[in-house]
């Protein structure tokens, strides 16, 4: 609905209109916003998909197309290249959408930029580099374009008819609405486009490869495809982490990912690793900026040096490290860590009829094979009509050849030139088209060498549209011809892999855990919700540790860097986090704040942490608010996938108050439990079972009276245990002993920090 403004007691549309009175109010007529959502939203949603970010089967969307035909039109397949801006300025004719956008389309289907596999415009000039965000393309005025001589594969039947032509936007001109791509262009170059509610990414194969596989799936419907083209090929070349089995499922589902690695080399001798191809998807400065940050957060620590040394020769990060730095281990960490290792997510989504589809290999190459029969069928249509005119007027010559000499005579004596052709027609047997032919031929051809010359091709257009009429009606025919292309822009233009296969179990690929740095350290988590981690080496000279106003810490455990740590929250949650993931403390810092680390919720605290071994041993005894209590092993928390958030890590039907750990069920002894009423109960552990389900209730350990709570959980050292024995209990639930002051031991507790 329109914004309203309210001036005296009534409501004032927008836009002027008369004021809404709670008289008239009920005329006003409103529509379900499902409705409008319907009449306004939809076609903007569907003209976004159709008509500007997902390509179709000629691999094109409608910016990119609308500036190759521009191109075209311009003659700049062949001669010198143009400015720039005089293409952008004429392929506005076509695309109403301003320069900037028309000259982003150019710049990365050029070979300058290096985005495409198979780049479709010859560049001259600063086009930037897809490798690099920083390295800007000049302006238009600065460079000059033309057409790739590849491009004669999108071309070729453009002037027989091959596609339909619609009006552009204003009505002046036409323009194709598919180019007639002679190979599956949908597949040899990448392209990536979002539209409303879907998007499309498609990777690039090798051009080559890519028509042997078209033409084999074309002799055999059910070949396989992996033979001829195994995977994609990219222009920035690198290495495929190849599982034949995991590509098989993209090429049939058109979904999946793939991993990608850099190609770097190590070089012993002066203690660095360039780094000369990257993946697809990244940049030299997001690497640059991946393993500094890594750095700084001290998770790798080996390197004294990163630069970016691309020049002209190629691209090139130079990285300096340390003596005595296994270099091959720090390679893989910087895969781990870094840009240097990332994945391509593949949707293979193309529109089909102005209807998207996500399709696999097989399915598009299929369907690029039925559209092409298509268009090589109106192509040869299209020749043997022009061959039928062309026989129908030698057909002319043929009867005039009888007597030319009578043609001239008829010619010579009609007296009004309107009367030529209807004479012709009359005397000949001719049609007015053959007549028009015969009336335009010059003096100078009416001798009866010319005409013998001219009606020795009849035989021949004869031949030649049986030969095209038998392949319009086999389709073994139109297929052997689509083949016979494809063959032969392959042998052209095709090129060898840029990008190299590795099979993932021969590629040198570290255990995760031997790539972090492993030293002992200690944990602090303060009440305010901080985390501080500081090695044991820091911790020899530390002076105090800072800490926020008021903040004090309330729980210290050491462990390693390659351990976890479990948070447990107000809400039930347990998230859990890598050790390595948090980057080492000065004493002078406050540490990481848990809310902004793990992303919790508005209304979530942590209450408490535990520091976990690379083994996930031992056993955890909580205590809860309303008096239970639980053992639950320590390996419930493990997971394969190094899940965040665990839901349901712990019973949530009350706050968490205390949390111990042992090596085994039986190893936590006696403990203390104490409630708001200051009441006290010391038993034996053992006396709590240990439960399967992590998320358990456990047993009642206190009996508390209504409005009061357990407020601390507290383990029992084995010489203090004759101190507390007043407060023993041998049964459960137990209801506990007030706190004696008298007693020996009792001074010793304090609860007012709690």
């Amino acid at each position: 609905m329109s914004r309203k403004k309210q001036e005296n007691g009534k409501i004032r549309p927008a836009g002027g209109k008369a004021p809404v009175t709670e008289k008239n109010a009920a005329e006003i007529e409103l529509s379900p916003i499902t409705d409008t959502l319907k009449d306004n939203y939809m076609p903007y949603a569907m003209s976004v998909i159709v008509s500007r970010a997902i390509p179709e089967i000629d691999g094109f969307k409608p910016s990119q197309r609308k500036l190759l035909y521009t191109m075209y039109r311009m003659g700049l397949m062949k001669g010198p290249r143009s400015k720039s801006a005089d293409i952008v300025g004429q392929t506005m004719a076509l695309n109403p959408h301003g320069d900037v956008p028309i000259y982003e389309t150019m710049v990365r289907m050029t070979r300058g930029n290096g985005a495409l596999l198979n780049p479709w415009v010859d560049s001259k000039g600063n086009f930037g580099k897809v490798y690099s965000r920083d390295m800007q393309y000049a302006a238009y005025r600065y460079t000059e374009a033309r057409l790739d001589p590849s491009c004669e594969c999108l071309f070729s039947g453009l002037e027989k008819n091959a596609v339909d032509f619609v009006d552009n936007y204003s009505g002046t001109t036409q323009e194709p609405v598919l180019l007639p791509a002679a190979i599956p262009t949908v597949l040899i170059n990448a392209n990536q486009g979002i539209a409303v509610g879907m998007a499309s990414n498609i990777a690039s194969f090798n051009l080559r490869e890519c028509c042997t596989a078209t033409a084999a799936l074309i002799d055999d419907p059910q070949a396989d495809i992996l033979t001829y083209m195994p995977a994609p090929d990219f222009s920035t070349a690198c290495s495929i982490l190849y599982n034949k089995e995991q590509m098989g499922e993209i090429y049939e589902s058109g979904r999946g990912s793939f991993r990608m690695r850099a190609k770097a080399t190590l070089c012993p001798k002066e203690n660095r690793i360039e780094v000369t191809e990257i993946p697809y998807n990244t940049t030299v400065e997001g690497i640059i900026d991946d393993i500094t940050k890594q750095a700084k957060a001290g998770k790798i620590r080996e390197i004294n040096d990163i630069r970016d040394e691309t020049d002209l020769n190629g691209l090139r990060i130079t990285i300096d490290c340390k003596k005595n730095v296994d270099l091959d281990l720090l390679l893989q960490k910087l895969y781990r860590f870094s840009g240097m290792e990332s994945s391509f997510p593949c949707n293979f989504n193309i529109l089909i009829k102005n209807s998207p589809r996500v399709m696999g290999v097989r399915e598009i190459l299929n369907e690029w094979i039925e559209w092409r029969r298509v268009c090589l069928s109106r192509e040869l249509t299209f020749d043997r009509d022009k061959l039928q005119q062309r026989l129908h007027l030698l057909k002319a010559l043929e009867n005039i050849l009888l007597d030319i000499d009578r043609a001239i005579r008829i010619i010579r004596r009609t007296e009004h030139e309107e009367e030529v052709i209807p004479h012709l027609m009359a005397a000949f047997s001719l049609d007015q088209i053959q007549a028009e032919f015969v009336a335009e031929i010059k003096l100078r051809h009416l001798n009866r060498e010319y005409l013998l010359r001219r009606t020795e091709e009849i035989h021949d257009l004869e031949d030649q549209i049986r030969d095209l009429e038998r392949t319009l009606q086999s389709r073994a025919l139109l297929n052997k011809a689509i083949k016979a292309q494809l063959k032969a822009y392959a042998d052209q233009y095709g090129r060898e892999r840029k990008t190299l296969l590795s099979s993932e179990q021969a590629v040198d690929t570290a255990n995760f855990d031997e790539v972090i740095e492993d030293y002992n350290l200690k944990i602090f988590f303060t009440r305010e919700g901080y985390i501080k981690k500081m090695p044991l080496t820091s911790l020899r000279s530390a002076g105090d540790l800072k800490l926020k106003e008021n903040d004090q810490i309330i729980q210290e455990m050491e462990g390693s860097n390659r351990g976890e740590v479990l948070f447990f929250s107000t809400k039930g949650n347990v998230y859990k986090l890598r050790i390595f993931e948090i980057p080492d403390h000065k004493p002078s810092d406050f540490g990481e704040y848990t809310p902004n680390i793990l992303e919790m919720e508005e209304d979530e605290r942590i209450l408490f942490v535990h520091v976990c071994d690379e083994a996930f041993s031992g056993v955890l005894l909580l205590a809860f608010a309303n008096g239970r209590a639980v053992k639950v092993e320590v390996s419930s928390y493990e997971t394969k996938n190094r899940r965040r958030k665990l839901l349901n890590g712990i019973y949530a039907g009350s706050e968490l108050r205390g949390l111990l750990w042992a090596e085994d069920e039986n190893a936590f002894g006696d403990i203390l439990l104490c409630s708001t009423q200051e009441r006290m109960v010391l038993l034996d552990s053992a006396l709590i079972p240990l439960k399967k389900t992590k998320n358990s209730q456990g047993v009642q350990v206190m009996n508390l009276r209504k409005g009061y709570e357990l407020r601390e959980l507290i383990s029992v050292k084995a010489d203090e245990k004759e101190s507390y024995s007043y407060y023993r209990v041998r049964s459960l639930p137990a209801a506990g002993r007030f706190i004696r002051n008298d007693l020996p031991g009792s001074q010793q507790l304090s609860f007012d920090e709690a």
